[in-house]
């Protein structure tokens, strides 16, 4: 009797333990529908939910840390984040090898923006000495020749929702936007006011990195990633923020395509 007792105990204090802590890191460049921050928290977006989602597959309570962009391999290197979502492998110089990397889970484009009306295909070289709307801590690999040369000049701003009112004001003549951010930005004005994309710049295969340690589930965050991927789980999360290819013709007119 002691015995069972004693196993029941046991039992009881393993059920209310805590379940472990898996810390995400967020941007604070994200706008939507990547993510919406209140309070240094996110409460939604795609990748808000995306996370949500892995730590539901591994049983793991989630705690987002938001940082400015600039921080986040400081983060990365001190330990402070165990995953980091929507990154790509040429964002990185060396490989981390205290991280590890996921399946790639989304297909980002970065596109060259004008304003309203201003619709006509527009190769970045072409473009006259000007300001051009970024954010902070990007690198545009595509642009970095015109940066240097002083033919174009990075006006940044903390986030991409912010460049794109900027551009919208018309703080600058052009702009560089994702094309999920700038989808969403759209979404509401009437088609008149819409900005408008006039080149692809660059594609990216965008993924997480998690953190190789014993103390997380790495491998088991990994097989989530997959399991969310193969089951659709992922595809919906992006269709439920409206996430679609509107810009297949413009593509199609850059040379080489």
């Amino acid at each position: 009797m002691r015995r069972l007792l004693a196993l029941l105990l046991l039992w009881t204090s393993c059920s209310l333990a805590d379940p472990p802590v898996l810390r995400f890191s967020v941007a604070e460049s994200w706008s939507m529908p990547l993510v919406r921050v209140e309070g240094e928290q996110p409460v939604e977006g795609l990748l808000f939910d995306l996370m949500q989602g892995i730590a539901r597959e591994v049983g793991a309570r989630p705690e987002y840390h938001v940082l400015a962009r600039l921080r986040l391999q400081q983060a990365m290197d001190e330990g402070d984040i165990d995953v980091r979502c929507y990154v790509s492998t040429q964002w990185f110089n060396d490989r981390p090898g205290h991280f590890v990397w996921s399946i790639p889970l989304f297909h980002q484009r970065d596109v060259l923006v004008g304003q309203p009306g201003d619709n006509a295909p527009t190769r970045p070289e072409q473009l006259p000495r000007q300001a051009i709307g970024t954010v902070l801590g990007y690198t545009y690999t595509t642009l970095e020749p015109l940066f240097e040369q002083g033919q174009l000049r990075r006006e940044d701003s903390r986030s991409q929702a912010l460049a794109l009112q900027k551009l919208q004001i018309g703080r600058y003549r052009h702009a560089v936007s994702n094309e999920l951010s700038l989808q969403w930005f759209n979404q509401r004005l009437p088609a008149e006011q819409r900005l408008q994309v006039l080149a692809v710049l660059e594609e990216q295969a965008l993924g997480c990195m998690v953190r190789n340690d014993p103390a997380i589930p790495t491998q088991g965050i990994l097989r989530a990633l997959v399991r969310m991927q193969q089951s659709g789980e992922i595809a919906r999360i992006m269709q439920r923020y409206g996430a679609r290819v509107a810009i297949d013709e413009v593509a199609a007119q850059q040379p080489g395509k």
